[in-house]
C-alpha cells in the first residue's frame, strides 16, 4: 500500500504511472481518491494520474488533530516532493478544489494548470453551517441513521445516482473521531476571492448544474475572477460530484482541455529512447563527401558543436523534473 509519511500524517496515495502528465487529483469531502475512478478508467494511454486520501479521509492514517485547507496544500506540496514532481496540473472536486486553490497561491511554480469540480473560493454560506452542525451532532451522538444517510447522499451524489449505496456503506465504517475536524476545515474556511487575480496558471472550472451544496452562481464568479480560466463547463443535471455522477461529459470535456495544454513527453526522454540517433543527427551529422561519393562510403562531418548547442537549446526550452510541457504551449 503506498503510504508516505507526510507532516506527521502516512497519507495514502495512488499512482498510475505514464509518462504524459502528471494530473493529480484531490476529492471532496466525505468521500475519497476513488471518487475519480472514472476518470482513471478513461484516461488516455500514457497519462499519469495521482489521487490521494486526504486527512481523516479513505486509507490515509491521520490523527484527529484540526487542520485547515492550508495544511492539505502543504500535504499535498509534501507528496510532490516525494514523488520528485516539480510541475503538475492540480485539480479537486469540491474540498479538492480548496486545496488546489490554495496550493495555487502557495506555490505558483509548480502549477501547469488548474481542474476545479464543482467547487468555489468563498467561506461556507451560515445558512449551510449550521445544517452541517447539526447533521454532525446527530452522526456523532447516533451513529448513521438511514435518513440522515440518504440527506448526505442527496447533496454530494443526488438521490437519483445508484452508486451512492456504495458510499453510504463507506460512510458508516467512517471513524467518528475524524468527523469534526474534516467538518471544521469545511466550515471554517476563509473567503480567497480577493485573491484569485493572483492565480496566472489555465484553468478550467466545470459545475453541475444541480448542485446543492454550492450554486452554480459561485462557479460562475470563480471563472470570472481566476487571471487565465476557460468558459464555464456545465453538467446538465450534476450534483456536487458530478465527474462521478456524470463522467461521460466531464472526461471528454478534461481530455480536450489536456490536449490543449500540449501535454508531451519530454523530448531528453525521446532521444534516448531506444538508444536510436535523433533527427538533428541525421539531418547534420551525416553527408556524404562529394568527393569521396564514388567510393560509396559514408562519411561524417564535425556535428559535434552544432548538435551541443541544439541540445542545450531544448534544455531552456524544455520544463525542470519532469519536463512534461512545453512553456508557453497553452498561452
Amino acid at each position: 500500500m503506498p503510504l508516505h509519511e507526510i507532516n506527521g500524517q502516512w497519507l495514502h496515495y495512488e499512482d498510475t504511472g505514464g509518462k504524459l502528465g502528471p494530473v493529480v487529483l484531490a476529492h471532496e469531502v466525505l468521500m475519497d481518491r476513488q471518487m475519480f475512478a472514472p476518470q482513471i478508467a478513461a484516461r488516455n494511454s500514457g497519462l499519469r494520474i495521482i489521487t490521494w486520501d486526504a486527512r481523516c479521509h479513505g486509507e490515509t492514517e491521520t490523527t484527529d488533530d484540526p487542520f485547515t485547507y492550508w495544511d492539505l496544500a502543504e500535504d499535498l506540496r509534501g507528496l510532490l516532493d516525494h514523488l520528485e514532481i516539480q510541475r503538475a496540473v492540480i485539480g479537486g472536486a469540491g474540498q479538492g478544489g480548496f486545496v488546489a486553490l490554495r496550493f495555487a497561491l502557495k506555490y505558483p511554480q509548480r502549477v501547469e494548470a488548474l481542474i476545479l469540480l464543482d467547487t468555489e473560493a468563498g467561506a461556507e454560506d451560515p445558512r449551510k453551517v449550521a445544517m452541517y452542525e447539526a447533521m454532525l451532532d446527530a452522526w456523532e451522538a447516533d451513529g448513521l441513521s438511514d435518513q440522515l444517510a440518504e440527506a448526505i447522499a442527496a447533496i454530494i451524489l443526488g438521490n437519483q445516482w445508484p452508486g451512492r449505496h456504495a458510499w453510504i456503506a463507506k460512510w458508516r465504517q467512517w471513524p467518528r473521531s475524524l468527523l469534526r475536524p474534516a467538518l471544521e476545515a469545511l466550515v471554517g474556511r476563509e473567503d480567497i476571492h480577493d485573491r484569485l487575480g493572483e492565480i496566472k496558471a489555465p484553468a478550467l472550472v466545470i459545475h453541475g448544474t444541480a448542485d446543492a451544496a454550492i450554486d452554480i452562481e459561485l462557479a460562475e464568479r470563480l471563472c470570472s475572477e481566476l487571471a487565465n480560466s476557460q468558459p464555464l463547463i456545465t453538467v446538465e443535471g450534476g450534483g456536487h460530484a458530478s465527474n462521478l455522477t456524470h463522467p461521460k461529459l466531464v472526461n471528454l470535456v478534461v481530455q480536450q482541455y489536456l490536449s490543449k495544454l500540449a501535454l508531451r513527453t519530454p523530448r531528453g526522454a525521446e532521444r534516448r529512447a531506444g538508444g536510436r540517433r535523433s533527427n538533428v543527427k541525421r539531418r547534420f551529422g551525416e553527408r556524404r563527401n562529394p568527393v569521396r561519393a564514388k567510393t560509396g562510403r559514408r562519411v561524417l562531418f564535425p556535428f559535434e558543436r552544432r548538435i551541443a548547442e541544439r541540445r542545450a537549446h531544448e534544455r531552456r526550452e524544455s520544463w525542470p523534473g519532469l519536463g512534461l510541457w512545453k512553456p508557453g504551449a497553452y498561452s
